[in-house]
């Protein structure tokens, strides 16, 4: 009887026109799932966003109250849950019915803005020496074009508040699934991150700990930074437009704030919102003519975003988002029809994310270091003293409050 040889492997390596064969067959495959499954991918998206964002929580209180694991993330999630229903039953059901009652006045806004733009087509705009005549611009075919673009995203963006806001099985349904897939995540993690994603593949374990940390700075900007600028914008625009005097603040804060979710068009709509809005409410402060009043009041909004951008969102995102705006735009639009609108608001961390194998593909491809100036990539461009004093500022701020919270 031959008995194997020692040194014989225990299973033959594959042939490399296996492994391709093998390879082109997962990706296909891979492929036919998220076609066909597509609907369920902007869900999952959230549920590991979800985990991310509480598992720093869950360590420190673990570490702070020295509780299990388990018993820390069970009643981390039942507090979540008891907020969201706390949300829903207060404040929930008013801010929907405001945005629903924002979007119907924009609806009919919208209905009379050909008449207006018509009405002052065929005047003559003096501002000082400076004679502009508008008959040149085409304003009345404007105001059809933008009527006919709007309104059928008007009215998605209805039935989904309406959705929302009846608490339909669909959404709940989905809100489970989110918060009880996220929760068995950080469970069985047991408080290890390394467990979230455990890969290791002979050969590329360094490649896949540097990826793994570099994705991490993506979305750990993304996860906290983007949502804190969006958080900030909603608190800035509810007192401004308040103190303008501009009806349905809270929604037109709302939608301030996921405007920064899309380059260009999304500031864009929030402006033409504003403007409707202040031009053709019922009543205007003080009396100010309702042109000037509309011309107030997108000018504030254009000065608060262009100080958002580069005082705020540059100094949280800069260093991991690295990425064109123009590419985010195009992102958003292709994700928007593949996942709706959760697409649009990952589009930012996504782009970032293909940035980032294709870069590590190609310097593989042609036997180069995947990481060799990505550091310098990073680095951001050189600021005005304005902006680094402002900069400075803000850090010293946040420094003494992160102190006074740690005494607490």
């Amino acid at each position: 009887m031959n008995e194997p040889l020692h040194d014989e492997p225990l299973s033959p390596h594959w042939p490399s026109g296996t492994k391709l064969v093998v390879s082109l067959t997962l990706a296909a495959i891979l492929i036919v799932l998220v076609m066909r499954f597509r609907n369920i991918i902007g869900p999952l998206l959230i549920t590991f966003i979800l985990a991310y964002l509480i598992y720093p929580i869950a360590i420190r209180l673990t570490r702070k109250l020295k509780l299990k694991w388990q018993v820390t993330v069970t009643l981390l999630y039942l507090l979540l849950i008891l907020v969201l229903v706390g949300l829903l039953t207060w404040g929930g059901v008013a801010l929907s019915q405001q945005i629903q009652s924002l979007i119907s006045f924009v609806e009919k806004s919208l209905v009379l803005l050909p008449d207006f733009l018509n009405s002052i087509s065929t005047k003559v705009v003096q501002i000082g020496t400076l004679k502009i005549d508008l008959s040149q611009y085409g304003l009345s075919n404007l105001g059809n074009q933008i009527l006919n673009a709007i309104q059928p995203l008007l009215g998605k963006m209805g039935s989904l508040v309406g959705l929302i806001a009846g608490g339909a099985a669909e959404v709940i349904g989905w809100l489970f699934f989110v918060l009880l897939v996220s929760y068995f995540i950080l469970v069985e993690s047991g408080g290890i991150s390394g467990r979230f994603f455990n890969i290791n593949l002979p050969g590329i374990t360094a490649d896949l700990r540097r990826m793994s940390a570099e994705l991490g700075k993506i979305w750990n900007a993304f996860v906290r930074g983007q949502f804190l600028i969006i958080l900030l914008t909603f608190l800035v625009y509810t007192i401004l437009l308040s103190i303008l005097g501009v009806r349905y603040t809270l929604g037109l804060a709302l939608l301030a704030g996921f405007a920064r979710f899309v380059p260009y068009v999304g500031p864009g709509i929030a402006w033409t919102t504003f403007g409707l809005v202040s031009y053709f409410q019922s009543s205007h402060p003080f009396g100010i003519n309702p042109l000037v009043y509309t011309f107030i009041v997108v000018g504030v909004s254009l000065l608060t975003d262009i100080l958002l951008d580069n005082l705020v969102a540059t100094r949280i995102l800069a260093r991991a988002l690295k990425i064109h705006p123009a590419a985010v735009l195009v992102a958003a639009l292709i994700l928007a029809n593949l996942i709706g609108f959760i697409g649009i608001v990952l589009a930012s961390p996504v782009v970032a994310t293909l940035k980032l194998f294709l870069r590590y593909t190609i310097r593989k491809l042609f036997d180069l270091d995947p990481w060799e100036g990505l550091e310098e990539e990073e680095t951001p461009g050189p600021q005005s003293p304005l902006v680094i004093w402002l900069s400075r500022t803000w850090s010293s701020i946040f420094q003494r409050v992160k102190i006074i919270l740690q005494k607490r």
